[in-house]
């Protein structure tokens, strides 16, 4: 990648890849994105809709853009709320996208996610290949989004690369409504009131990768020689599997007195025991040499440290 184009930039992930990219590839070389005004980015920055096909293609070829990190994306629990405006989102921008990129001859990294996976798929961990029939409009989102990037590969021979996102957890920006959300904010309420009311169940066990480590693996995809990707859309990548309780049980080894309850959300709830427990990432490891830096203990107690000298 030499100059970057994110759409989506001021979402959980945009907002720090953004930063990251910039200190990867330089300041001038990445291009932030979104559908308002946004001054918080310290970042060239374009007024952008991925609905609209014609904004993205002027959009290249002013900045003379070579990769497009897509990731302009409504997230699962919201999208139960409103599908219609998720597939607008997601399939049509991602359409859009493709599109812009045959034009220009622009890459596209877009990110699918473990909601691509349904309950029939094996819940421990689960293979780079398998049946995929998720139960939520977002998880649809995904797995046509995985195919239709493999069809513009394929097709077109636009390089398209992407990776299965478990839930993400950050310091920096708080997630947008996402099932795994929890993960984030028992954080802030750690450090702020000392308890947690968590939404979803103690022994709900799901996937989970610390910011840092995703930032990682995007550039590393993206970097990846292109012979080697055999799985280009989409790639398990993971670093920890926990449960509530056990998050809880590793914040009380920093805050002795932290106090967890629960008040579960169906919703999410239903969504989270549609997904694996765990993913087997060993395809992105072989291919691409992808190897998570921080495990639960690590993460716990980076993400304690961050947070507690901001409230001081």
């Amino acid at each position: 990648m030499k100059k970057i184009l994110i759409t989506g930039a001021s979402g959980q992930i945009g907002t720090e890849l953004t930063t990251y990219l910039q200190s990867v590839y330089g300041h001038d070389q990445v291009v932030a994105s979104g559908r308002h005004d946004d001054i918080r980015h310290h970042a060239i920055y374009e007024k952008l809709d991925v609905l609209s096909a014609v904004q993205l293609i002027e959009v290249i070829r002013k900045h003379q853009i070579d990769s497009v990190i897509h990731l302009a994306a409504i997230l699962s629990a919201q999208g139960e709320k409103n599908p219609e405006a998720l597939w607008q989102i997601n399939m049509n921008g991602l359409y859009n996208v493709l599109e812009a990129a045959k034009e220009t001859s622009a890459a596209v990294f877009t990110p699918s996610s473990i909601a691509a996976f349904g309950p029939e798929t094996p819940l421990d961990h689960t293979p780079q290949l398998t049946i995929q029939r998720p139960r939520t409009i977002y998880g649809i989102s995904k797995v046509a989004g995985e195919l239709l990037c493999d069809y513009y590969h394929h097709h077109f021979g636009v390089d398209t690369r992407g990776v299965r996102f478990p839930g993400l957890i950050s310091h920096e920006a708080l997630p947008g409504g996402g099932t795994t959300d929890y993960a984030v904010h028992i954080f802030y309420k750690a450090i702020e009131t000392g308890q947690f009311s968590c939404d979803l169940g103690p022994e709900t066990f799901l996937d989970m990768m610390y910011m840092p480590d995703a930032l990682r693996a995007v550039v590393e995809l993206m970097e990846a020689d292109p012979a080697k990707l055999q799985h280009r859309n989409a790639y398990n990548i993971s670093a920890m599997s926990f449960s509530p309780s056990q998050l809880a049980k590793e914040i009380q080894k920093h805050l002795p007195e932290f106090r967890m309850d629960y008040d579960v959300n169906p919703v999410k709830q239903a969504i989270a025991d549609s997904w694996p427990n765990s993913l087997d990432d060993s395809c992105a490891r072989a291919q691409w040499g992808w190897r998570p830096e921080y495990d639960l203990s690590a993460m716990t107690s980076h993400m304690l440290k961050v947070l507690g000298s901001r409230s001081r």
